[in-house]
């Protein structure tokens, strides 16, 4: 609540209360409290008389406080101030009045002649006067006026102000603090706060005004700048009255604005000078006007002029000295920050007072920039940071001259700067590089421009050579400049993560000639425009000063290299050679001068073509031949000196021609200006030129006439003040910005472009990180290497991370790699120690932990960008493996699915680890490796001691190592593995490879554990990536390989290689149908293995197999995989324990034909007989076995029925072949098993035997089939029944005549079966005789001395059946054939062997009797066939 809002009645009892105040002080006074207890009225004084007079009418006002004129109660209070008869006591409370007034708000801008009150507050106030009783009472006075006066910006009515009023009240408050300077600290203290918080709350109504405020005119002042200075101390301050002296003593402020006023100067310099501005009358409107920029442009001007000091101090660099006193600017200096940081962005609305920062101010800040006090070095960077941030693209040049001429050269201790200049220098430069999109736009204005230094460079290079400790402990200031990298490092990485923009680098070239100085850019305002022209420049200028190294050496070369990358003509002229000599940086300008002195035509014209590059107007002679002489070495003879002064005349009279007569008057006025300099600077001249000597020596010159007088005087005192450089540094010039640089520099901003104010987004940053990334690791490392505190160690790894995160943004492999080495080198995992030792140390080694957290968050955030670095980061994870602290288990263990076969030498261990942490509990100690190891450990075996329990220190080491790798995640880096870049992943196997192959050829246990964790690796990350394993697949497989072939022993890894290999399989089958021949001819490797392993592995194998088959079955459809499969099913049939897993596989596929098919039907029944044959098992699993190959029959019954829906004729042939195919090699092996010795196997195989052969109707098989079927099958099974019956090997059998019994059934059964299809043979005849034999053979046998009654029986009741059959189908007719070889005769002859009344039984006479009639009739027709067939008497044959 403000007192406006208050009761009037409250409001007249404040008021009440200090008039009281005022009163009581002023009765305490003799002289005052005579007066006031007078009698007579009449004498009461007429300041008593006022507050009395108020007092009464206080309680008498009804209206508003807003319609009462402040000016009615604030008199009596100001007449009080300005009474010269009132002491310092008094003053003081009446000022304590107007305070309370103002800050409690009793009127504000609604209030009735609120501005005239203001104002005749502000008049009383800075003209108080008052009588010094005491210093006490003074300084209570003084700081009692700078309230009022603060209070009066600060207040709701301070806006009534007028320009006028406001710089009378800063000019009294400066006055105030001049006087402060004898007087006690505090007072001082407080006079210097106000005149800052004045400041401030002056320019804090910047943002508050429209940019189209009146504006005070440039030559206008509203600020009298001819205030007292007491003394000539440089303290900022008076002296106190003496206080031996009894006189009264008066104090006065009284200050006036008019310049009538003869008053004298504000500041007197630190000698006997001063330094003064005229004043100049302004116009009164503007003087009236509420304050706003015309006062706020004087104030500041004001201030700047306080900076004046610098040209009567001594402050010379090569001093080294403080020589001047820093008070003075420092203050002006704070005064000046405090401005910009409350205006802020809105100076560059207003013209008058940019320019003054543009041009004034900076030049005073490059000159107190080189200041040997730190205090105002501290002050002039605090001051350009601000102006960065709110100004800087008002500031392009300016911007670059500080930094390249101030910030670059202090903070490399160039130019004899004191430590503390170089720290205070990387502090602030530091402070820059926090500023989100200062390295960008210092890159993109800059290094980017050809008329400009490379200030980004230069930046980097003085950062990253002084972050370096060269045989020096780590100092503050290595700590700094790694800062300033890191946070250049630092900002780039937090635009990485911004937004990828689509303007990459791609390739620049110059194709063709094109002015490169006349380049230009389509718009600043789109990155789309700026971005590709920047980096076009940047091009340029990197073949521009390869162009300048060349033209050092050699200036013919250096113009041929530029020809032929395009940047001058094919057929040079003289305005490209000379633009090139002007705006190139890095050439000498020793042989620039002697090119552009030369005496050829050709160097004459680029020598006047040279000089038409400079703008020259409105300078001064001796300046404009400053800047011209700055950029080269003047030759020094005298010829080539008047072509160049000659060249330069023609120019500056070209461009001031009312000053000169003609170009010859230039010349002859040049020619005198270096003379006269060489005479004043030249030590070996004695008698130096006068003033007059000058002026007599440039008489009649311009024309015939004289030049001013005052013209010449000028030129001579500014030469003999400021020698002209003939001979200037090279590089990169002088430290000093002199006033001729300054002035090329405003010149030059009226015409260079716009500054690039980037936002913050990753335009550029690929060029920028190519600069930086070198040095920056590099510096980095070192720092890393060299520190002790954990802050610097946190400082490097937030270092090393923003430079991995950039790098791996900008896919630059080489730069992480680079990173990932130095840091792994810093985990001290690579170095070889034991485990106490390792524990203990690495716990204790704060830079090693912080190390491995860094290297490998970098591998899980970013391992798509890492390549060789992989190899080190996986010896760290086998250092930590081998001290126990990883498990192949934990790493792997996300690769694997609920479903999860492990390896079988290693199911319970890793089915007891799989509740377990990552980290085991418990850490086995290192093995001693070594021949001296190794023998201690034997001779320890005779008196081992029991293991002594760890130590709290020990298991706190362990603790914290357990810590450590579970921070690092390192399971993330092979499970999150399929999300990396091809190129990366491939790395990664590689390191894999590599490392195992390391860790096998070592030969020593614990080394051949590390090879085995490595293949889990392997295995983990193939499994992982199975959406890309035809893109490691060769890797992989190829080594699993080597590790098959080149074991020949059992052991943990080729265990581990045999069962990852299947494992991978079973895992990948399901998901790449179309590697899934791949996948099995991998299995082969199992098949190579060496004897001993696989025996030692046989059953395991086989239950991985059989798992991959049941899983898998469906997807397995070439010949090829089954063919492998089954060759490993088959191994298994003699193995005594994997038989089992083997048959219950092999069953699997052939039950019930569920998963038999054309392709694996032959491989199966050929597996299936292989397990009838053995001996291993039981005898029923050799019939199921048998039962399994003759179940097999439905399969081909069923594919002979599908083949005949097959349309195309072909392709039915073809699969009616391949039928009749496989059946031949079913009962091809059922024959086999029908020998077996074993009753119940022999039995069942005839049964099987015999049910495929009947089963055979159903598939129509061909007459070549049946055919291979007798030949192959039938006829050898005979024989062999026949040959065991016979033989020795009988008693071995029981039951041989069962055996003989049905073999000849089957034989009869099959020629049977298979009639209709071999009668068509051409050698039918001969297989009929063979079955005969066989009959007839059968029926001569003898078992044990006598013939079987059942064959007798059984042979001649099975032939019959196939003569009916014979005689059925018309092969078997009585009659047919002649002569012996006859079908007839032939079966006769034998069946007449075995049972003569056959013939009889199916035959009868009536059927012989038809039969020989036939004959008979059928040898006629032949025999007449042959008459007619014989020409021999044609006539008879026509009869």
């Amino acid at each position: 609540m403000t007192c406006l809002e208050l009761q009037p009645a409250s409001l007249s009892c404040m008021l009440n209360t200090e008039i009281g105040a005022v009163l009581a002080v002023m009765r305490r006074n003799v002289r005052w409290g005579t007066r006031f207890t007078s009698a007579d009225d009449q004498q009461e004084h007429s300041l008593i008389h006022s507050l009395k007079l108020l007092r009464k009418k206080l309680f008498t006002w009804r209206d508003h406080w807003h319609n009462i004129d402040p000016v009615i109660y604030l008199r009596p209070f100001l007449d009080v101030i300005q009474s010269e008869e009132t002491g310092a006591p008094i003053t003081s409370v009446a000022l304590s009045s107007v305070y309370k007034i103002l800050t409690l708000d009793f009127f504000d801008m609604d209030t009735v002649n609120v501005q005239d009150t203001m104002h005749f507050i502000v008049d009383a106030v800075t003209s108080c006067h008052f009588e010094v009783t005491d210093p006490a009472s003074e300084e209570v006075v003084l700081m009692k006026i700078l309230q009022v006066l603060l209070a009066c910006t600060k207040c709701k009515a301070s806006v009534a102000l007028s320009n006028h009023h406001v710089c009378n009240i800063v000019e009294t408050c400066f006055r105030v603090v001049q006087q402060t300077g004898a007087k006690s600290e505090l007072l001082q203290r407080i006079a210097r706060h106000s005149m800052h918080e004045l400041v401030r709350s002056i320019f804090a109504r910047l943002p508050e005004l429209d940019s189209v405020c009146h504006e005070l005119d440039s030559e206008g002042s509203l600020i009298n700048h001819q205030i007292q200075q007491v003394n000539h101390d440089p303290i900022l301050g008076s002296p106190h009255p003496d206080s031996n002296d009894n006189s009264p003593k008066y104090s006065t402020l009284s200050v006036t604005c008019s310049i009538s006023n003869s008053s004298t100067p504000l500041v007197d310099g630190l000698t006997n000078g001063t330094a003064t501005m005229d004043a100049v009358q302004y116009d009164s409107h503007l003087q009236n006007q509420q304050f706003g920029v015309p006062c706020m442009v004087e104030i500041l001007q004001f201030l700047c002029s306080l900076l004046n000091i610098i040209e009567h101090a001594d402050m010379s660099r090569k001093s080294n000295s403080l020589a001047f006193d820093e008070d003075v600017p420092f203050f002006a200096l704070s005064l000046i920050n405090s401005a910009i940081e409350l205006g802020g962005a809105s100076f560059q609305r207003h013209p008058s007072l940019l320019n003054l920062i543009q041009d004034n101010l900076f030049c005073h800040l490059m000159q107190f920039g080189m200041s040997m006090s730190p205090l105002i070095l501290s002050m002039v960077c605090s001051i350009v940071l601000n102006l960065y941030q709110h100004l800087r693209t008002k500031l392009k040049l300016q911007l670059e001259a500080f930094f390249s001429s101030v910030i670059l050269r202090l903070a490399q201790s160039r130019y004899g700067a004191s430590y503390q200049q170089q720290e205070v220098a990387m502090e602030a430069l530091v402070d820059f590089c926090r500023q989100k999109t200062f390295i960008m736009e210092m890159y993109a204005n800059f290094d980017c421009d050809l008329s400009s230094k490379n200030v980004f460079e230069e930046l980097i290079n003085l950062l990253s050579k002084s972050a370096f400790p060269v045989n020096t402990p780590l100092s503050t200031m290595h700590i700094l400049a790694l800062e300033g990298l890191i946070a250049v490092i630092q900002g780039m990485a937090e635009r990485a993560g911004v937004e990828h923009v689509g303007l990459g680098n791609t390739g620049i070239t110059v194709e063709e000639y094109k002015p490169f100085w006349l380049f230009k850019c389509d718009g600043y305002d789109e990155p789309c425009h700026w971005v590709p022209f920047l980096r076009q420049m940047k091009y340029i200028k990197r073949r521009l000063m390869a162009g300048a190294d060349h033209f050092n050496r050699d200036p013919k070369k250096g113009l041929e290299f530029l020809q032929s990358t395009h940047l001058l003509p094919g057929k040079l002229d003289a305005q490209s050679v000379a633009c090139f000599l002007r705006y190139t940086s890095g050439l000498d300008k020793n042989i620039v001068g002697d090119f552009l002195g030369n005496h050829e035509e050709f160097c004459i014209q680029v020598l006047n073509e040279f000089a038409q590059t400079f703008d020259f107007k409105g300078m001064s002679m001796d300046t404009a031949l400053r800047i011209f002489l700055e950029t080269f070495r003047l030759p020094g003879e005298a010829q080539k000196i008047q072509r160049v002064l000659e060249a330069f005349s023609a120019r500056y009279y070209e461009q001031s021609p009312h000053i000169l007569a003609n170009k010859d008057a230039a010349l002859l006025l040049s020619y005198s200006i270096i003379l006269l300099n060489t005479d004043q600077h030249n030590s070996q001249v004695k008698k130096k030129m006068t003033e007059e000597d000058f002026i007599r020596n440039n008489r009649h010159i311009n024309g015939g006439n004289d030049l001013p007088r005052e013209l010449l005087s000028e030129l001579y005192r500014s030469i003999c003040k400021d020698e002209i450089r003939i001979t200037p540094e090279q590089g990169s010039g002088s430290c000093e910005m002199r006033q001729c640089h300054w002035i090329d520099l405003m010149q030059k901003s009226q015409n260079t472009s716009p500054y690039i104010a980037a936002a913050y987004k990753p335009y550029l940053d690929d060029d920028m990180f190519a600069i930086v990334a070198g040095p920056t690791v590099a510096a980095i490392s070192v720092v890393f290497d060299h520190a002790e505190d954990e802050d610097v160690y946190q400082l490097c790894t937030d270092g090393f991370l923003a430079a991995a995160k950039i790098a791996a943004y900008l896919h630059l492999d080489s730069v992480l790699d680079d990173i990932v080495i130095s840091l792994c080198k810093f985990t001290t995992l690579l170095n070889p120690s034991y485990l106490e030792e390792f524990l203990l140390a690495y716990s204790n080694d704060t830079r090693a932990r912080m190390s491995t957290i860094a290297v490998f968050n970098i591998a899980n955030s970013y391992g798509d960008c890492i390549r060789t670095g992989w190899q080190n980061i996986l010896n760290c994870i086998l250092r930590f493996y081998e001290f126990g602290f990883l498990s192949a288990f934990a790493v792997c263990d996300a690769a694997d699915e609920p479903v999860f076969s492990a390896t079988p030498g290693h199911v319970k261990s890793l089915a007891n680890s799989s509740s377990s942490p990552h980290i085991q509990t418990s850490v086995a100690p290192k093995k001693p490796s070594g021949l001296m190891g190794r023998f201690s450990q034997l001779l320890s075996f005779e008196t081992e001691e029991p293991i002594s329990q760890p130590s709290e220190e020990d298991l706190a080491a362990q603790q914290c190592t357990k810590e450590i790798v579970q921070k690092c995640q390192i399971n993330n880096i092979f499970t999150e593995s399929k999300f990396l870049q091809a190129d990366s992943l491939m790395h990664l196997v590689c390191a894999i490879v590599a490392a195992e192959k390391i860790q096998t050829e070592s030969g020593y246990p614990e080394d051949e554990a590390n090879a085995t964790f490595c293949l889990d690796l392997l295995i983990a990350v193939t499994l992982n990536n199975r959406d890309r394993i035809s893109l490691l697949w060769k890797s992989v497989y190829e080594h699993i390989s080597n590790i098959v072939q080149s074991t020949m022993a059992p052991c943990a890894l080729v265990e581990k290689a045999v069962f990852g290999l299947l494992r991978i399989c079973q895992r990948l089958l399901p998901y790449k149908e179309d590697l899934v021949d791949e996948l099995l001819r991998s299995l082969q490797l199992v098949l190579k293995l060496d004897a001993r392993v696989a025996d030692a592995y046989c059953e395991q194998i086989t239950q991985e197999v059989g798992q991959l088959v049941k899983t898998n079955a469906n997807r397995i459809r070439s010949q090829m995989g089954w063919r492998i499969i089954l060759s490993l099913l088959a191994i298994t049939a003699r193995h005594p324990e994997a038989s089992e897993a083997g048959f219950e596989t092999l069953s699997f596929i052939m039950s019930e034909g569920a998963h038999l098919l054309p392709s694996n039907f032959v491989l199966c029944v050929d597996g299936a007989r292989q397990f009838a044959e053995s001996r291993v098992g039981e005898v029923e699993r050799s019939v199921h076995a048998l039962d399994l190959m003759s179940g097999s029959l439905t399969c081909l019954v069923r594919w002979a029925l599908e083949s005949q829906e097959v349309t195309n004729e072909d392709d039915a042939a073809m699969l009616f072949q391949d039928i009749g195919e496989m059946w031949f090699r079913l009962v091809q092996g059922l024959k086999k098993l029908c020998l077996d010795d074993r009753e119940a196997v022999r039995n069942h195989a005839l049964l099987s035997l015999q049910k495929c052969l009947s089963g055979a109707q159903d598939i129509h098989l061909s007459h070549n089939v049946w055919l291979q079927c007798f030949e192959v099958v039938m006829f050898p099974l005979l024989t062999d029944v026949l040959e065991i019956a016979l033989g020795q090997s009988s008693k071995m059998y029981r039951n041989i005549e069962a055996m003989l019994v049905v073999a000849i059934k089957l034989l009869s059964k099959v020629f049977l079966l298979s009639f209709n299809e071999v009668m068509q043979l051409p050698t039918f005849c001969d297989l009929w005789i063979t079955v005969l034999s066989q009959m007839e053979t059968y029926m001569m046998v003898k078992i044990r001395g006598k013939k079987s009654e059942k064959l007798q029986e059984l042979v001649p009741e099975l032939l019959k059946n196939s003569l009916l059959i014979m005689k059925t189908r018309g092969v078997l007719i009585p009659g047919t054939g002649s002569g012996g070889d006859s079908l007839w005769e032939i079966t006769w002859s034998h069946v007449n062997k075995i049972a003569p009344s056959l013939q009889a039984e199916v035959f009868s006479d009536a059927d012989l009797d038809r039969g020989q009639h036939n004959q008979i009739k059928k040898e006629a027709i032949q025999a007449s066939a042959c008459v007619v067939s014989t020409p021999s008497n044609p006539v008879a044959l026509e009869g």
